[in-house]
């Protein structure tokens, strides 16, 4: 019989399951998706019932649990940390005492609990395993690179104490080599910077990096000097008057706003120039920092191979820096690089280093699938909801449906585009997408202002044939998950996925990993001679990326999206005139 291992996240944010059949990733979902509440971090029931329907399994069948950190060692910095700065911060620590003593500390009842609820036999057996923070991140980045050894560099805000970690990944196993521990975290000051700019943390540190190149880093200086102390080797610590996050439920401290001559914008405030240099500044002390850590690892490892993990791995700027010095052969970032993937690193530490089985070998190395390990529809499921809606539609097989929506995306429409799996992590990486033409200069405001309900700075990703990137952008590896910047070659041919600075996020498409998307491209190719299209996420601004057909046909029909495409269904605006936007259409969102 094979053996079945459920990783799981919950209760701080970002929850997630994960699902493991004999070390192979099954299936993985973030709760978000399901619940429609952004970064939901309550107990991943809705994830859960899904990853198990893909495994075709019950909680029964599992052999264990593993959750993706260790909540006493958690509870024990907060206790240091309240002593250390004693009397500061004493009444926000007795403040958040209560809940540690009811529910935090016993994280193993409260998963029972959760699972008598589905099936109350399975609660009392199931082994509840408990792996690490940064063990957690370490293990989803090496486990499913394919790689047979690599040095494996962690960066996040902190977990039980860890803020930055490196480990040596040798065959099954993984090593911890050496730390820097909380409050010292390259995490927590770009968090810092995301609030004090106006954007929330957790979920606004992306919109801060896109900021950044409309900004000049001319407090860059002044960060190293006064927040932040890096070594030749990259290790760093912040000097922490400036700070409050160690002590209560503010980011920085008065002093935080005196260096630098001015108040935390308000969110959703007008966007100065001295934040958008405050962007520029802390992005490029966080690439000299990431990059310098980077060749630390190299030279004390001597690995050729890099992995990297913890949320501040989703700063492609940087990753792209590390990429452009060719200080290792290959990089594997794992896409779903926060807390969420925690869930699927805490399986497979498990499945490795508790269970002790060995790696795998698998094609192409694509362990993660291309990160296509959510649900899917069935064309009936798909057709039965634009019933329901009353739409016009067409069924269509697939070569003509790409070749009808590549010519509308060359006649400038927009389009829905909904195929196959889910994606895990934060990224759309054509499953749950909205296209459009990259060569259009106006594109990136429509999309941003009409569809998205979006800032107008905030810059699109292209997507572009794996095997046509390199004549578009300077860009000598393959970029699956959208994790690295380059430089676009020609810019005035991409204006829309071209930032400020020349670079664009890139995400390369494959025809072994996403085959419907590459066609699509191929043909858009065939029509116009360029093989790349804008993706962003099928979603609108403050909601999550849209899990089923339900939820994807109230965004089209409540945004200026011209046409989705739904597995094999097409639905245009122009066959169904009678569609009128909602007003306050978010109001009445229809969920499931």
């Amino acid at each position: 019989m094979p053996d079945y291992v459920l990783g799981l996240s919950a209760y701080f944010h970002d929850s997630a399951c994960a699902l493991l059949r004999d070390g192979e990733i099954v299936a993985a979902a973030q709760e978000e998706r399901f619940s429609r509440q952004k970064a939901d971090e309550r107990f991943p029931r809705l994830a859960l019932g899904s990853v198990l329907k893909d495994g075709g399994i019950g909680l029964k069948d599992l052999r264990a649990i593993v959750y993706y950190e260790k909540p006493w060692l958690s509870f024990s910095r907060l206790i240091e940390t309240a002593i250390e700065n004693a009397p500061l911060g004493l009444a926000s620590f007795l403040a958040s005492t209560p809940s540690w003593l009811d529910w935090k500390l016993n994280i193993r009842g409260e998963i029972q609990k959760e699972i008598a609820k589905i099936d109350k036999a399975s609660s009392k057996q199931l082994p509840i395993l408990f792996s690490s923070h940064h063990l957690s991140h370490a293990a989803a980045a090496y486990y499913p690179s394919g790689f047979d050894d690599a040095a494996v560099l962690c960066l996040d805000g902190v977990g039980e104490y860890a803020t930055t970690s490196v480990w040596l990944g040798e065959d099954n196993r993984l090593k911890p080599l050496w730390e820097i521990r909380f409050p010292h975290s390259l995490g927590l000051i770009y968090a810092a910077f995301t609030w004090f700019c106006g954007f929330k943390i957790n979920s606004g540190e992306y919109k801060l990096m896109g900021l950044a190149p409309f900004g000049k880093p001319r407090f860059r200086d002044l960060i190293l000097k006064e927040l932040i102390h890096v070594h030749d080797d990259g290790t760093f610590k912040l000097n922490m008057k400036y700070f409050a996050f160690h002590t209560g439920l503010r980011m920085v401290s008065k002093k935080f706003s005196e260096l630098f001559g001015v108040d935390a914008r308000p969110f959703e405030g007008p966007m100065d120039e001295i934040y958008k240099d405050l962007a520029a500044s802390i992005q490029s002390v966080t690439e000299e920092i990431m990059v310098r850590l980077a060749e630390t690892v190299r030279r004390e490892t001597g690995k050729r191979r890099l992995c990297l993990a913890g949320g501040v791995a989703l700063n492609c700027v940087a990753n792209g820096r590390i990429l452009e010095r060719e200080l290792f052969e290959e990089i594997f970032i794992q896409p779903a690089a926060g807390d969420a993937g925690g869930a699927l690193g805490a399986a497979l530490a498990a499945w490795h280093m508790h269970y002790e089985m060995p790696m795998k070998k698998c094609l192409n190395r694509d362990f993660m699938k291309g990160a296509l390990l959510g649900p899917s529809f069935s064309n009936s499921d798909v057709e039965l909801e634009m019933k329901k809606a009353g739409l016009r539609f067409h069924q269509l097989d697939e070569a003509k449906m790409n070749e009808i929506v590549a010519a509308m995306l060359n006649d400038g429409k927009v389009i829905g585009w909904f195929q196959g799996r889910m994606e895990f992590g934060p990224r759309a990486l054509g499953s749950r997408s909205i296209l459009g033409d990259a060569r259009r200069a106006d594109m990136q405001k429509t999309m941003n202002l009409k569809i998205k309900f979006r800032e107008g700075f905030r810059p699109f990703a292209p997507i572009v044939m794996e095997e046509r990137a390199s004549s578009h952008f300077a860009l000598s590896k393959s970029s699956p998950y959208m994790l690295f910047t380059a430089k676009s070659l020609h810019p005035e041919q991409l204006p829309a996925v071209t930032h400020v600075d020349q670079s664009a996020r890139i995400q390369t498409v494959s025809p072994t990993v996403n085959a419907k998307l590459h066609a699509l491209l191929s043909e858009f190719e065939r029509q116009t001679g360029i093989p790349v299209l804008i993706n962003t996420s099928f979603n609108v601004r403050g909601e999550p990326i849209v899990m089923n057909p339900q939820q994807a046909i109230s965004c089209f029909l409540n945004t200026d999206i011209d046409a989705l495409a739904i597995e094999d269904l097409l639905v245009t605006k122009t066959d169904n005139p009678q569609i009128h936007k909602k007003e306050n259409w978010r109001d009445n969102f229809e969920l499931d």
